[in-house]
């Protein structure tokens, strides 16, 4: 098996009126990696997390991800891949509001195969909000909210994991709560892609990506 999960080559991504979001951009990602991608707001973070998540596609180059090439798909077929090999953190949860936690979770099995009541328990257990399964997204704080979406991230059990400031809206406690899940994560073998503007959370990367501009000034 070829250890590297994700090859980034000479990837722009620009968007109306010539802006440039990603300017010529490369980069190899191992399996059981955790990634942190940091860098000033507009420098392309985001954009690239939505590249490798299968939400866009690059204006020029190309993105393998296993044997799959990105960039050769259509939207259904990446629509699909994304099903089946990508769980996505957002910073800004993105949960059903009138669906309770364990429905949230139960529709991203939905959307891959076919729900499993018992399953979704169990990764809402495995974060930490097992006591929280019928309550809606209102009757749950900030952190709990953000821990129910890792567990809909995980239910397909996905190759990679990819979190966009997964702790930006959290206070410390919940934080730190959020953070050993995702150190759990990596030393069970997850692949994880991490955007984050905190410098203490981007030093728990195994490889740290700075984008300035779009484009890539340091990789350690």
């Amino acid at each position: 098996m070829d250890p590297i999960l994700i090859q980034v080559r000479d990837v722009t991504k620009e968007y109306d009126q010539g802006v440039r979001a990603l300017d010529h951009v490369n980069l190899d990602i191992r399996r059981g990696e955790w990634v942190s991608v940091m860098g000033p707001s507009g420098s392309g973070k985001t954009t690239l997390l939505n590249l490798l998540g299968c939400l866009d596609k690059p204006t020029v180059g190309t993105i393998r991800i296993d044997a799959s090439e990105l960039t050769n798909l259509n939207q259904k077929q990446l629509t699909r891949f994304r099903r089946e090999n990508i769980g996505l953190v957002f910073q800004q949860f993105h949960l059903i509001p009138y669906l309770t936690a364990l429905e949230n979770v139960m529709l991203a099995q939905y959307y891959h195969s076919m729900t499993d009541k018992r399953e979704a328990e169990s990764a809402l257990k495995q974060v930490g909000v097992g006591d929280r399964l019928t309550h809606y997204p209102s009757q749950l704080s900030g952190g709990e909210q953000q821990r129910v979406c890792i567990a809909r991230a995980l239910i397909n059990q996905p190759k990679l994991i990819l979190a966009d400031e997964p702790t930006g809206n959290l206070d410390e406690e919940n934080e730190e709560i959020v953070l050993q899940i995702f150190r759990q994560l990596h030393v069970a073998g997850h692949t994880l892609v991490v955007v984050t503007h905190d410098v203490w959370v981007g030093k728990m990367g195994t490889q740290m990506v700075r984008l300035e501009h779009g484009r890539i000034v340091s990789s350690i």
